[in-house]
């Protein structure tokens, strides 16, 4: 049976990694190669497929084999209560979340084995030089923040998440107008036209991502959509080597109420731009409702960079397969307070100009 820690080099010995620019298991000490199908037979017995209920995951099938999970640990933030899934050779490391030291507390047990996984495709230095160019360009960030910022931790982390498929139908209604102007020598005149406009129709979503660990926030993970579904693997231990992985803790009839108002405003957005040719459009009614649905549990590439300067911790995360980059950042209140002023003035000057102008007219 496959264990995390098995996935050492053929030639040295030397802990393999998983290299995100060669999709491919490297060796950082005899700088050997490998192809993960080198390694498939380490996965080739583990549990497949699930019982499922109105589109659930009720009964879960796709678990580890028995011995799998050696070499496999839990390491508990006593902070913020994270648990991120490791190696043994993973015992020192700090909590991508809030940057604390975590422990290993017990070995692993009792996951559910993801579907999919997305592999990395960024590196480390990748990660390193976005958030380098997330500091460009940005006004009223303080210029010492840019200089003294320092990186205190970055680490590659697999996120759960449950992938969604569901089929809808749609059924919506408008109130629009028509407006015609015209003119003769002694009026102007205005003929306002009201209509109901239906609207009606099947949509079908696929790949709807939610992050399923309470840890993590759920704006921050949206924030580093999308996610290209097309490109997840089926999942195989080595995909792990040289990162973390997060538990999922929060099940799929909870991750369903998110998937319900996500699905609603798209829904909700798509008809409303299919009414055109009007002067206004307002809605007047509507309703989604949800004919099929279906998860799976697949593992999504972030890496997380922990900062800190002048006392505080800040906190940034890059989807790992595309490179979109986001973060919260200090703000220079002096150059914000200057900011302010000269807009205003800006705006107080055009708002005189214009009405100099009304007057001369």
């Amino acid at each position: 049976m496959a264990k995390l820690n098995e996935y050492k080099c053929p030639r040295c010995s030397g802990a393999l990694r998983f290299d995100a620019n060669t999709g491919m298991l490297v060796c950082p000490f005899c700088d050997s190669k490998f192809n993960l199908s080198d390694f498939e037979s380490a996965d080739s017995e583990l549990g497949s497929g699930y019982d499922e209920e109105d589109g659930f995951l009720n009964d879960f099938g796709n678990t580890w084999a028995d011995g799998e999970t050696e070499g496999l640990y839990t390491y508990v933030c006593k902070s913020c209560g994270g648990e991120i899934v490791g190696d043994a050779t993973m015992a020192a490391t700090s909590c991508p979340y809030c940057g604390n030291p975590v422990v290993v507390m017990e070995a692993f047990e009792g996951m559910l084995k993801p579907d999919y996984v997305i592999p990395f495709k960024l590196d480390k230095d990748q990660a390193v030089r976005a958030l380098g160019n997330h500091l460009q360009g940005k006004k009223l960030l303080p210029k010492v923040f840019r200089d003294q910022n320092k990186i205190k931790e970055i680490k590659g982390i697999y996120v759960p998440f449950w992938i969604f498929d569901t089929d809808t139908f749609g059924d919506y209604e408008y109130e629009t107008t028509k407006v015609e102007r015209w003119s003769d020598k002694y009026y102007d005149y205005k003929k306002t036209t009201f209509y109901q406009v239906l609207r009606a129709g099947n949509l079908n979503y696929r790949g709807i991502p939610i992050n399923c660990s309470e840890k993590i926030s759920d704006a921050l993970m949206e924030s580093l959509e999308p996610f290209d579904i097309n490109a997840a693997e089926p999942f195989q231990t080595a995909y792990l080597a040289g990162y973390l992985a997060d538990k999922f803790d929060v099940d799929t009839d909870v991750s369903w109420e998110r998937v319900k108002e996500r699905v609603a405003n798209s829904s909700a957005a798509y008809f409303y731009n299919t009414v055109n040719g009007y002067d206004s459009v307002r809605q007047d009614g509507g309703s989604v409702s949800f004919i099929k649905r279906h998860a799976k549990y697949a593992l999504l590439p972030v890496w997380m960079l922990t900062t800190v300067w002048n006392g505080q911790t800040y906190q940034f995360a890059m989807n790992g397969q595309t490179g979109k980059f986001v973060g919260d950042l200090p703000m220079d209140k002096k150059a914000y307070a200057l900011w302010f002023i000269l807009t205003a003035l800006g705006v107080a000057l055009g708002t005189f100009l214009i009405s100099l102008l009304i007057t001369s007219m």
